[in-house]
């Protein structure tokens, strides 16, 4: 498919997009580490502009920087984490609390993995599936530099977390996917649509896998950085017709109700309780996510 195929495919569900969309910067303040107003007095201070994210607890869209802020004293203690406005979204709806114990499913380079342990308070456990022996450099090397102490880190795929004879409070399922173009200039250029239907199976397994070991009347939030509804609200459709779980409202007040006829497709009703936020909304990276609860 060319870019212009993909954009009438995002017009007919509802979107007005264009290939020059792009996600703004942004960052997410550490709180296990500092106090919101002291680090961004300090920022400030050294000439970064920062705009508070209002649908993000700790999160600031960055604005303007002389200075690359990866490589600055601060990034390097572990005081913030550059993380995309949109990506901070599915820590916030799952909501964990300290105490609990969480299962982080996929989980490098250790964005969403480092933020559980801040809403945690650095309490309870979080149990993080990581298979890329690749990847898994990046994510201890995030865990150490954010001082996220609750965390245990498995290398193995979440498909087989069962083999670890737990049951979690909640699950956070940040799925792999085909992604999409406002965070890739060449994403055009390398995806097809046998690239996105070639996800929904893995998808799918790991949606039943992080059910199997979840708590009844626990959480589960499903997320990916895709537009495509095939691993999206369909992966979150075939999830309620096969899996013990109902889908519930998000509560956020920024994006649109999960797409319920997607391409002349009916879904379960209740998908539209998910979330969709398309790349131009509030300058974030296009995202989706679903609440699910297992019930008995």
């Amino acid at each position: 498919m060319t870019a212009s195929e993909f954009l009438k495919r995002y017009e007919s569900l509802g979107a007005s997009l264009t290939p020059a969309t792009r996600t703004g910067p942004a960052l997410r303040f550490n709180t296990l580490l500092v106090d919101e107003p002291v680090l961004l007095k300090r920022l400030v201070d050294r000439g970064v502009v920062l705009h508070k994210i209002p649908f993000c607890r700790d999160g600031f869209w960055i604005e303007k920087s002389h200075f690359s802020l990866g490589s600055t004293t601060e990034y390097l203690r572990g005081l913030y984490y550059i993380q995309d406005a949109a990506a901070q979204i599915p820590v916030q709806v799952l909501n964990p609390l300290p105490g609990e114990t969480v299962l982080d499913c996929c989980a490098a380079p250790g964005g969403k993995t480092t933020q559980l342990a801040q809403w945690m308070k650095n309490k309870g456990a979080v149990v993080s599936c990581e298979n890329s022996v690749h990847r898994m450099v990046s994510l201890k090397s995030n865990i150490e530099r954010c001082s996220a102490a609750n965390i245990i880190i498995h290398a193995m795929d979440a498909s087989d977390v069962a083999d670890l004879n737990m049951r979690f409070d909640k699950v956070l399922l940040d799925a792999p996917c085909a992604g999409n173009f406002a965070s890739d200039p060449y994403w055009f250029e390398k995806r097809t649509l046998a690239d996105v239907e070639r996800n929904p199976p893995l998808q799918r397994k790991l949606l039943a896998a992080a059910v199997n070991v979840l708590k009844e009347g626990g959480t589960l939030v499903y997320s990916t950085c895709s537009l495509e509804p095939e691993e999206n609200e369909m992966v979150i459709d075939w999830a309620l017709k096969n899996l013990p779980v109902h889908c519930v409202d998000t509560g956020l007040q920024i994006g649109q109700p999960g797409i319920v006829v997607p391409f002349g497709k009916k879904l379960h009703e209740s998908v539209r309780f998910a979330t969709r936020l398309w790349p131009e909304q509030g300058k974030n990276e296009g995202f989706f996510v679903a609440k699910l609860v297992k019930h008995g």
